[in-house]
């Protein structure tokens, strides 16, 4: 089941095209990478989730309802665009913000100290934000997005200025997040942490949806059918001249007392077979595939629609 839905939205501003008939969907208890280039209209589509600002055409619908004003405390969402008062101490900002998603006072302290404990950060509870790094601020104001403990949340480059100790933890906790039941939207640049943390992927470039889909699902429509091939350091292969007919070397390396080859397969020909060659060939010690990593994928499909391609 779905708990969110975008149908056919889109959005103009002026002449500007910023969504063209977009149609998204976040399972439950899932994690959706929404990618996209600047400027493809991933911030216009948070908007309108966030009801910040309404579709020209289509609908959203939240838990299967329409959305509306009611399912505001429903979402925890983290803007790219830092947001706190500046003058005012973290932990009654903290509490404060909570309190406008509907906690009690007691309990927004109670969570706030969780939180704060968690983050070893109580003793900024009397600081002001002004007082603290922008890394500080961030923490914070991720700890403002989870605190009324929503089934869903947004998170808007959630990772951008962080060292990667600071993001790591950031991450695991987004992760716990999930285990716990939420419904997550983690919109990026970062392709090396869409594999690690999200569980399907929309790509909008241009104001439409280019592709979408669980990340093994997606990395495999692009496969390339490129094995690496690991056999023992003594043994000397000219893989250029080896079974052309079965596929074409990419490259070699030697590490220690074991050898590495990349080889791609012709269309026509299974892994079987291939693994069946080498076997009467080398001393073989590993065999995988080499499915494209998703930053590989994101550009060339948005080089791809760039230059005039068809969509994936």
């Amino acid at each position: 089941m779905n708990i969110l839905e975008t149908r056919h939205i889109s959005k103009h501003f002026a002449d500007t095209t910023a969504l063209d008939d977009v149609s998204v969907a976040v399972g439950e208890g899932r994690i959706l990478g929404l990618l996209g280039p600047n400027g493809a209209g991933k911030t216009t589509l948070i908007r309108i989730i966030n009801q910040i600002t309404a579709p020209d055409a289509g609908e959203v619908l939240f838990g299967g309802e329409r959305l509306s004003p009611k399912h505001i405390a429903s979402i925890g969402y983290l803007p790219e665009e830092r947001g706190l008062y500046r003058k005012m101490k973290v932990g009654e900002q903290v509490v404060y913000l909570a309190r406008l998603k509907g906690v009690s006072r007691a309990e927004a302290v109670r969570r706030s100290k969780y939180w704060f404990e968690k983050f070893e950060i109580s003793s900024w509870w009397n600081r002001t934000v002004e007082e603290l790094s922008k890394g500080m601020q961030q923490k914070v104001q991720f700890i403002a997005t989870v605190i009324h403990e929503p089934p869903f949340f947004i998170f808007d480059e959630p990772f951008s200025g962080f060292d990667p100790i600071n993001a790591n933890l950031l991450k695991t906790e987004i992760l716990r997040l999930r285990e716990k039941g939420a419904s997550i939207i983690f919109s990026t640049h970062n392709m090396a942490s869409v594999e690690e943390v999200c569980d399907d992927i929309v790509l909008i470039n241009r104001s439409r949806k280019l592709m979408e889909g669980p990340i093994g699902e997606v990395k495999r429509r692009f496969r390339r059918h490129v094995y690496e091939v690991e056999y023992t350091a003594e043994e000397r292969v000219d893989w250029a001249q080896w079974r052309p007919d079965l596929c074409e070397p990419e490259q070699e390396e030697a590490e220690g007392e074991t050898r590495r080859v990349a080889l791609r397969l012709h269309p026509e020909v299974s892994s079987n077979e291939l693994i069946a060659a080498l076997l009467e060939k080398v001393q073989l010690l590993a065999f995988r595939e080499i499915l494209p990593s998703m930053n590989d994928i994101f550009i060339s499909q948005v080089q791809r629609m760039q230059k005039g391609g068809d969509n994936a």
